[in-house]
Parts: structure tokens; C-alpha cells; sequence
């Protein structure tokens, strides 16, 4: 059998699933399933695969997606809580008072600054948010479109930086390394979707008046993702970048209209209902879960000793596939000091039983889908990674390349594209982005098919590993289950659509420019 052919049997689960979500409207939770059945049984007719490699495999991309997959229950847990309790009420009826005499800076702090703060912390912007952007006035199309927008840019840092901690466990690259690398694309990218944010909302008119909220907005969160990378005493908020971005763009628009002469905050906005929720909850006991997460985020990372200890001492190796060892970390992780979080907020939140158990029962309705589709991706790109695995001594290892399907697929790749392979991994990023819906799942997709094809070029691997990053983060804003959910909450089903054409060309514009810049980057870093 030719690589070719190979190629495109490592291929085809993948387009399945696609064809699943894309034409049979198929739940992404089962498409997932079938695709990675799919990919079992030609491992197994094709690549020389046994069924117990197949699940062990499996199984390590299941252990191997705890940084993402617990800490994203984490956060649904937490952010059920904080509606129960009329936590997250309370916050967005603070959002409506932020900046209403200035249209370009409110986008900007609701949309680029709340929203990169929230996906970081763990909450979901395009359900937070447009029921803010309805209550503001914008239109149903604009309330769904923005929040699916604003925060894609550093969608690495997501959930508190579990898709750059899962891409370091697979690939074995350090956090530092990486983020080094993925920060370089983001000054650019982020100050693109904030002028392609002010572009929807009063096309080139607003773009023009708007003007430094934009520019300072987008570089703001770009250059704090470089400094983070960059400056050593920083390296240990890498995971909190995110958060760190988006206060500093909300502090930077908010200088900027204390300069300007207008109003940080106008309560006149607010109606009687708006008022009632005021008096309910203080918002420092509102913001409480995500600034107790935050504070201890920040002490477990920043305090070497603890992080030393929770890290090296506390690693907690496991090891699945012969050879391949993984580290839990669970004391470290970010999931643990969300629910840790949650639990002491209750002091100042004082949730009733009526509460707990109704944050229970959210949570067990809106976990399953999302936590095995995610689960299911990181078991598929793991027995991706590892077919073809034969016992070596103590280890199991890849004997033959023509056995594994991403060798096999890199090899093609490289062989076919050549020089202007850079050019095609953003949009690669992309596809697994709208596929999985998650970049986390994207990357552990990608990652050591990026690796080896770059290598082959002699290309830096972890440039166009960014670049897919970077294509599956924009993804967020033609993804049909997260325009859905936004359009859920404001009772707009079926509004998404309208987004999804008139967002994909400014989506399809940003991708062209990541690979123009993966290009420039692969032959210069």
C-alpha cells in the first residue's frame, strides 16, 4: 500500500466526523465516537495496530486530557454555582454600566477585555455575555457575534491555560517554550479581531472613531501574552495569561476614558429588576470564586517552593503505554484550585440547599456532551499518534513509520506541500477547530503530526504548531454549537447562521494573515 493511500485512511475518520457535524447535523459528543471507532478499526486493517495498542493508546489520550477535560468540569461546576447563588447575575449587571457613551471602548472592555477574562477564568463568554450586549442595545445578531469573537485571539490560554499545559504534556515541551512561541502571533492577530469587532458593529465609520480602543486593546493583550512568554520573573503566570490580558485591556480602556472626559460607569442604564439584583449580592462576594481561584492560581505558580513541591514531589507519573510516562499533577493543575475556589466562595456567597442542588443538576446536564467530546478527541489523537506501536525491551515503540498515521501523514504532508507547508497549518487549525469545537483537541490532533512534518522541512516545529493553534482558537467564531449557545440564551436560535456567513470572510481574512506570519516565522525562528 502506498503512503498515499495511507494518508488517506489516517484521514478519514476525521472527515467523517466532519461530514457527521457538518451534513448530518450530528451531536459532536457521538460524531466523536463514531470517528474514533472508525480510526480502531483502520489502525487495525491498515497500520499493523493491535486492539489492545488501539485502547491503550486511547486510555493515555484519556489520562492525557485531564488538564483540559477536569478542569473544564471544574469550571462548568463553578460557573452553575455562580448562577444559583445570583453570582453571575450580578456581574453582568455591572457589565451594563461599563462604557455606554462610548461605543468602540465598550466593545472593547465587554467583549475583548470581560470576555478573554472570563474563557481564561473558566467561564463561557458566548453565554455570559450577549444577554449583557441585549441589555445594552445591541441587536441579536451583534450580542451573539462579538462574544464568539473577542476572546478568540488568546484561546490558548483558555481555562486557565489548559490547552498550552496539554500541548506541553504531549509534545514535552516546557510551558515557557511554547508560550514563547504562540505569543509571537498574538499582538497582530488580537488587534485584528478588535478592529474586525468595531468592523461589524459601524463598519469603517466606527473602525475610523475607534481607533486607539482597538489599537491599544488588541496590543495590550498581545504584548502582555509576549511579556508573560518572555520576561523570566514572569514565566510563572503562563497559565494565568489570559486573565492578566484582559484586566489590563478593561484598565487600559478605562484610562483611556478617564482621559477622554467620559463616564467609566453609568448606572442610569440599570431598570428596577437590575436594581433588586444589586441589593441582593455585594460584587466583591459576586466576583468571589474566580478572584479566590485566581489569588490561589497565582500563589501556587509565582511561590517557587509550593510550585516546586506540587509539580516535582507531587508529579505523580503514571504510565499507560510502556515508555511513555504522564504526570497528573493534580495538586497543580489548574482544576483543582477551581473547585478549591468554588468551595470557599461559598462562605461569602451563603448558597441555600435549594442552590447546591440546583448547580448540581445544571452541571449534570451540561457536562456530559462537551467532557466526552473532548475525551474522545484526545483518545483519537493519541492512538493516532501511537499505532503501529510494537514491544521494544521495557518500551513499546514505532518500529516501522509507515505503521503510524501521523508519520505517515506528516511524511505525505511534507513531501506534497514542501516549502509552503507554513501556509497550509493555519488553516488545518481551523478545520480542527470547527471539528472538535475545542483548540485544546485540535492541538493534541495536530501536535506530533506538525512536529514531524516540520522536521522533515527542517521548518521550527513549534511554529506551525501555533499557527494550527491559532487557526482552531478562530474557529470559536464559526463553531455552530458555541453560536448556538449564544443564541440560546437571548432566544435568537437560528440568528447563528446569519453569523456564520457574515463573520467566515473576516475569520477567512485573519487565518490567511496567521499563515503569512507561520511562513515568515518558519524561516527566520
Amino acid at each position: 500500500m502506498g503512503m498515499g493511500f495511507l494518508s488517506i485512511m489516517t484521514l478519514l475518520p476525521i472527515i467523517v466526523i466532519f461530514l457527521l457535524i457538518a451534513w448530518r447535523n450530528t451531536p459532536v459528543h457521538i460524531a466523536s465516537l463514531i470517528g474514533w471507532a472508525l480510526c480502531v478499526m483502520i489502525a487495525l486493517a491498515f497500520f499493523s495496530t493491535s486492539l489492545a495498542v488501539s485502547i491503550r493508546a486511547s486510555l493515555a489520550g484519556v489520562v492525557q486530557s485531564f488538564p483540559v477535560t477536569i478542569v473544564c468540569a471544574a469550571t462548568l461546576l463553578q460557573i452553575c454555582f455562580m448562577e444559583e447563588t445570583g453570582a453571575l447575575r450580578r456581574i453582568c449587571t455591572f457589565l451594563k454600566t461599563v462604557a455606554i457613551t462610548n461605543k468602540a471602548s465598550q466593545i472593547m472592555i465587554i467583549n475583548l477585555g470581560a470576555g478573554t477574562t472570563l474563557v481564561s477564568a473558566g467561564a463561557t463568554p458566548v453565554a455570559v455575555l450577549p444577554p449583557v450586549l441585549r441589555g445594552l442595545g445591541y441587536s441579536n445578531f451583534m450580542a451573539i457575534a462579538l462574544p464568539a469573537l473577542g476572546f478568540d485571539a488568546l484561546c490558548t490560554y483558555s481555562m486557565l491555560g489548559a490547552p498550552l499545559v496539554a500541548f506541553s504534556d504531549i509534545t514535552g515541551v516546557s510551558l515557557i517554550e511554547a508560550s514563547q512561541i504562540f505569543a509571537l502571533y498574538l499582538p497582530i492577530i488580537s488587534t485584528l479581531i478588535a478592529f474586525a469587532m468595531l468592523y461589524l458593529v459601524g463598519g469603517t465609520e466606527l473602525m475610523g472613531a475607534g481607533f486607539f480602543p482597538a489599537l491599544s486593546g488588541g496590543l495590550i493583550a498581545g504584548l502582555t501574552a509576549v511579556a508573560i512568554a518572555y520576561v523570566p520573573a514572569l514565566h510563572p503566570g503562563i497559565v494565568l495569561t489570559g486573565v492578566i490580558a484582559g484586566v489590563l485591556v478593561i484598565l487600559v480602556e478605562c484610562l483611556y476614558l478617564k482621559v477622554k472626559g467620559y463616564k467609566i460607569l453609568d448606572r442610569s442604564v440599570l431598570n428596577d429588576e437590575d436594581l433588586q439584583v444589586e441589593k441582593e449580592r455585594s460584587l466583591l462576594a459576586a466576583f468571589s470564586p474566580w478572584l479566590l481561584t485566581i489569588s490561589l492560581l497565582f500563589f501556587v505558580n509565582f511561590y517557587q517552593p509550593v510550585h516546586d513541591f506540587l509539580t516535582l514531589r507531587l508529579g505523580m507519573p503514571v504510565q499507560i503505554i510502556p515508555g511513555q510516562k504522564i504526570y497528573l499533577r493534580v495538586f497543580w493543575n489548574a482544576y483543582f484550585w477551581v473547585l478549591v475556589g468554588t468551595i470557599v466562595s461559598a462562605i461569602w456567597l451563603k448558597p441555600t440547599g435549594t442552590q447546591i442542588k440546583g448547580s448540581l443538576s445544571k452541571f449534570g446536564k451540561r457536562a456530559p456532551k462537551p467532557l466526552i467530546s473532548l475525551t474522545v478527541f484526545f483518545a483519537l489523537g493519541l492512538l493516532m499518534n501511537n499505532t503501529g506501536l510494537q514491544p521494544v525491551g521495557e518500551v513499546w515503540q514505532v518500529t516501522d513509520a509507515m505503521h503510524n498515521m501521523v508519520s505517515v501523514l506528516a511524511l505525505e504532508s511534507a513531501r506534497i506541500f514542501g516549502w509552503v507547508y507554513p501556509l497550509i497549518v493555519a488553516p488545518l487549525g481551523l478545520f480542527g477547530g470547527f471539528v472538535t469545537s475545542s483548540e485544546a483537541a485540535a492541538l493534541g490532533m495536530f501536535a506530533k503530526y506538525n512536529f514531524i512534518a516540520a522536521k522533515e522541512l527542517f521548518l521550527n516545529p513549534l511554529v506551525v504548531a501555533a499557527a494550527t493553534g491559532i487557526g482552531a482558537g478562530l474557529a470559536s467564531v464559526i463553531s455552530p454549537g458555541k453560536l448556538q449557545n449564544a443564541a440560546a440564551v437571548i432566544d435568537a436560535v437560528g440568528e447563528e447562521q446569519a453569523v456564520i456567513r457574515k463573520v467566515f470572510p473576516i475569520c477567512l481574512g485573519m487565518i490567511i494573515v496567521a499563515s503569512l506570519l507561520c511562513f515568515v516565522f518558519s524561516k527566520f525562528i
